[in-house]
């Protein structure tokens, strides 16, 4: 197989061997930008709870340090004093003061961890279906055509986002983490359901994993007929673009890209990028530029976040670059009910008129783009506006997706509230229930 990108000229730098930075050179970090001493003690304190792991690329490309610690790539990537209430940041930062023994600081950050919601959704519960003589670890499977898969080796990132909802992922505790290596389990289930088709691989992210090892996940999956596509979340676009142009084993990858796509199968890239500037290095363009030449589609999506993307032209800026490009606008997310919500949450009221002004501003070709979008309990709740009816202002909704699939772009409407940030905020508007609720 000849790959497309074999013939493109030789215009790649050599970009830089991965290092990863945890949360042992968090004080040396956070000293150079410009923290007091109780505050790199404070942000110790709430990455003992909440997981930190950034990288080269996003310190020395990325990040503006002469404006940290207000830098927005700076507060995606670094834990923040206040995103954690004070009384447990007090009590955390105390056991680190004191160089309490271990186990004693990890049971702390446990006690304030669940307090955060780490499995938001219900998708323990309710996204988990048995299969055979019981569940299969590291797959979810919420709406009928979808499947998500958690490959074992994918189970990190790059570089860790401040407001992700897989946070519990990173932690360390095995009752909170979602992991599988059972490649003919997971055949086997999409084979026994026909109605699946579609899968995305999540994490962490798949990225992360080398050629070889996402093949044995990928590969067995070509021979489905009834696979229409397959999906990979990923934030390395934006946290190592590397990845895809300079990292040893970047062409094998895209040759693997290429198999996929000769299958007949839509690999499409689900690309996280949540601020202008992560779009703005030379690497990036040349890391989608490659993986578009295998036929691959890349559509992008984020959350809208408090401090880090809450302005319309943050998100203006995106999708005009992203069409540019030739990457596809796809969603506008808002902060899901877990970690650290309230930290980063823009009310409902708010981010419907950050969508609004950004979206009037953009070509039709971005207007691929969805949301604001909350992926909540019943499915993708997409806000669609504000409206006065019968003399009552309430919001406008639909369901993208959902459980029931019947209820999919079904409009209903809820009670307008300028303060709520989610579905559970919400009351239902000229009715007694929401469409799910029975």
């Amino acid at each position: 197989m000849t790959l497309v990108n074999d013939a493109a000229p030789a215009v790649r730098s050599t970009g830089r061997k991965f290092r990863a930075f945890t949360a042992k050179h968090l004080d040396e970090l956070t000293a150079r930008a410009g923290l007091s001493p109780a505050q790199r003690l404070a942000t110790r304190a709430v990455a003992t709870v909440l997981p930190f792991r950034t990288n080269a690329y996003v310190i020395e490309e990325l990040i503006d340090w002469s404006a940290a610690p207000d830098d927005p790539i700076y507060r995606l990537v670094f834990p923040q004093e206040d995103m954690l209430p004070p009384e447990d940041v007090a009590h955390l930062s105390d056991l680190l003061r004191r160089e309490a023994p271990k186990a004693e600081i990890e049971a702390a950050a446990h006690r304030v961890r669940m307090k955060l919601n780490p499995h938001p959704a219900g998708q323990m519960e309710l996204n988990i279906p048995s299969f055979g003589d019981g569940k299969i670890p590291g797959m979810q499977h919420k709406y009928d055509e979808t499947v998500l898969y958690f490959p074992k080796q994918g189970q990190t990132c790059h570089a860790y986002c401040t407001y992700c909802f897989r946070w519990a992922q990173f932690v360390g505790e095995a009752d909170l983490k979602m992991a599988g290596d059972d490649v003919t389990a997971l055949r086997d289930y999409i084979v026994s359901h026909p109605e699946v088709t579609s899968v995305l691989f999540t994490g962490g992210d798949a990225m992360i994993m080398g050629e070889t090892v996402l093949r044995r996940y990928i590969e067995p999956l070509l021979e489905l007929d009834q696979l229409e596509s397959i999906r990979i979340g990923t934030k390395s676009l934006a946290y190592w673009p590397q990845k895809f142009v300079t990292d040893p084993d970047a062409d094998d990858m895209l040759r693997m890209f290429e198999q996929v796509v000769a299958s007949g199968k839509n690999l499409a890239f689900m690309a996280h990028f949540s601020h202008p500037r992560e779009l703005e290095p030379l690497m990036v363009a040349e890391a989608c530029r490659r993986i578009r030449d295998t036929g691959a589609v890349i559509r992008t999506q984020a959350p809208l976040i408090r401090t880090i993307n809450d302005s319309a032209a943050d998100w203006e800026s995106m999708w005009r670059t992203q069409t540019r490009m030739g990457l596809i606008p796809y969603y506008m997310f808002v902060e899901r009910d877990t970690g650290p919500q309230d930290y980063f949450a823009v009310p409902l009221a708010d981010a419907y008129e950050i969508f609004r002004d950004a979206y009037k501003n953009v070509s039709g070709l971005a207007r691929t783009v969805r949301g604001p979008s909350m992926s909540a309990t019943p499915g993708k709740v997409c806000v669609d506006g504000v409206v006065d009816l019968a003399g009552e202002k309430a919001f406008a909704l639909h369901l993208i997706q959902c459980r029931d699939a019947d209820l999919v772009g079904k409009p209903f409407y809820a009670q307008y509230d300028p303060n709520a940030v989610w579905l559970d905020d919400l009351k239902p508007a000229f009715t007694d229930r929401f469409p799910w609720q029975k």
